[in-house]
């Protein structure tokens, strides 16, 4: 259909629903229309732009799929050049190191692309978070989220082999995903009151470079949505951590760092940062943290962003 019969198609569409639910229901449809035409319109810009930009020589398709936005809208209409399966492997591989951290390590146990529900993903998780709550929760935030941002067809995540403390398989929704720089206001969601289960999704949070620690073996603080987070950064890995000693409670910001342990200056306890903040009475409280394409983003869940600092 060309363009002009699509848009008299569209117009004639509109006056329809007006005449049949009301001018409320057309001014919606109206506003779904403005949105979709500057998603649309965003992704169209972006390509042009992309592609001039471009070097010679260098693949058109891996620069389009490079930004999310533009490889988002050839996942939507199926012409994104990798399959469901490969970009839920480079997801994947984006969080081995976080999952480093806790021990453990991830695999595909299976992905059913006709599932009733939608697209499900079975995954596998090998290694121990050391029966630490907030570190098998941290865990799942994080494979939520990357495999959101590569391969968002996905509706269905579920994770065998988490917990000791949760045996029976998890079952993770991921949210509708919309790329953090596409066009048009993204709803603020309310915060969750503190009686809401752990397993409500996190709010993902981007963090800028004055709040990154400079150079290795070093650490800073950084207020996020009012919350105070410990930033530690180690060779070739960040780290994220509630600001609160879980011995004596004090603020972390003046601990010291002695290899890849962290010494409270309040009570001395000492808490292994590249192991998930364990230590030998009480693990520290690690926050989510993903680093991708020159961004490093964190996760506040809900009952942390409830919390007192």
């Amino acid at each position: 259909m060309a363009g002009q019969e699509t848009g008299e198609r569209i117009g004639a569409l509109l006056d329809e629903l007006a005449q049949q639910a009301g001018p409320e229901a057309r001014d919606t449809a109206d506003e779904l229309v403005r949105c979709l035409m500057e998603f649309y319109g965003e992704g169209l810009a972006r390509t042009v732009r992309l592609l001039r930009s471009a070097p010679d020589g260098t693949d058109p398709l891996a620069v389009l799929t490079a930004d999310e936005l533009v490889s988002d809208l050839l996942i939507l209409h199926d012409l994104h050049p990798e399959d469901t399966a490969t970009r839920v492997g480079r997801a994947l591989d984006k969080v081995r190191p976080y999952l480093g951290s806790h021990a453990g390590d991830v695999e595909v146990a299976g992905l059913d692309m006709e599932a009733a529900d939608g697209p499900t993903l079975r995954l596998r998780l090998r290694g121990s978070c050391d029966g630490c709550p907030s570190s098998t929760q941290t865990v799942r935030w994080t494979i939520e989220e990357a495999v959101a941002r590569i391969a968002p067809e996905v509706a269905h995540i579920e994770v065998e082999g988490m917990a000791e403390e949760n045996p029976q398989p998890a079952l993770l929704q991921i949210l509708p995903h919309r790329p953090d720089d596409a066009p048009g206001e993204a709803a603020v969601p309310a915060v969750p009151p503190a009686s809401e289960r752990p397993g409500d999704p996190a709010r993902w949070y981007t963090l800028g470079p004055r709040a990154l620690p400079l150079g290795d073996r070093a650490t800073g603080v950084t207020e996020v949505a009012g919350r105070t987070l410990l930033i530690v950064r180690l060779p070739g890995q960040l780290y994220a951590y509630r600001d609160r000693c879980p011995v004596c409670g004090s603020s972390l910001a003046p601990a010291v760092l002695d290899g890849e342990l962290l010494r409270c200056a309040g009570c001395a306890a000492a808490f292994d940062v590249h192991r998930a903040g364990r230590g030998e009475r009480a693990h520290l409280e690690p926050v989510p943290l993903l680093e991708e394409d020159g961004s490093v983003r964190v996760a506040l869940p809900g009952e942390l962003l409830g919390a007192g600092p």
